[in-house]
């Protein structure tokens, strides 16, 4: 047998290590892992590259923090969304990374648009409300019948077009009306309205 004491001896290092180094394996006879942690995780990267695989750097994190694979910044667990379904208790991505793909997926989803096209369309209208031109454009617009994007505008030019309902002789009494051309109907009959023309 390859132990020694308190300590196993590593099948590939040659090396009597503390049992707290070799990870568990049930089908063994003493309950662990042939190779320590170290070449159990040397023999699966070299497994892993000769396949053409790439595999990724462990990088060491503090207790309380994680690593978030986007931004590959290491980050305290306040700045992440608790999962009860993952191992460790933590979203994959941190707040911010999360918030962004979540984003990006609603665009694809909803309106097949990549980011890089709906930057696109920000640039053709030179980063303002193509209704109010004074605003940044953030929200993107649509017909709610085709579903064909129309431009990019801003909350309040959106939540406007959506509260009309686009309909344009809706939009259009709205003009009149702010022009000074009150909406005045003439009561013809009771209960009957001639409207303006």
């Amino acid at each position: 047998m390859s132990e020694v004491g308190d300590g196993k001896r590593c099948s590939r290092c040659k090396r009597t290590l503390p049992r707290d180094s070799f990870g568990r394996n049930r089908s063994m006879r003493d309950g662990l892992q042939a190779y320590c942690r170290k070449c159990s995780a040397d023999y699966y990267r070299e497994r892993q590259e000769a396949q053409g695989r790439t595999v990724r750097v462990k990088v060491p994190v503090p207790r309380g923090s994680k690593r978030c694979p986007q931004c590959r910044e290491v980050k305290p667990h306040a700045r992440w969304e608790r999962n009860k379904s993952s191992s460790d208790g933590w979203a994959s991505y941190c707040r911010r990374c999360r918030a962004e793909r979540n984003r990006e997926s609603y665009f694809r989803r909803k309106y097949s648009l990549t980011p890089a096209q709906r930057d696109a369309l920000v640039a053709e209208q030179v980063g303002v409300c193509a209704i109010c031109l004074s605003v940044a454009a953030e929200h993107v617009d649509h017909c709610h019948e085709t579903g064909r994007v129309r431009g990019v505008l801003c909350f309040s030019c959106n939540a406007a077009l959506g509260q009309f309902k686009d309909r344009p002789e809706v939009m259009q009494r709205a003009i009149s009306y702010l022009e000074g051309n009150a909406w005045k109907p003439k009561l013809v009959a009771p209960g009957v309205y001639r409207l303006p023309s």
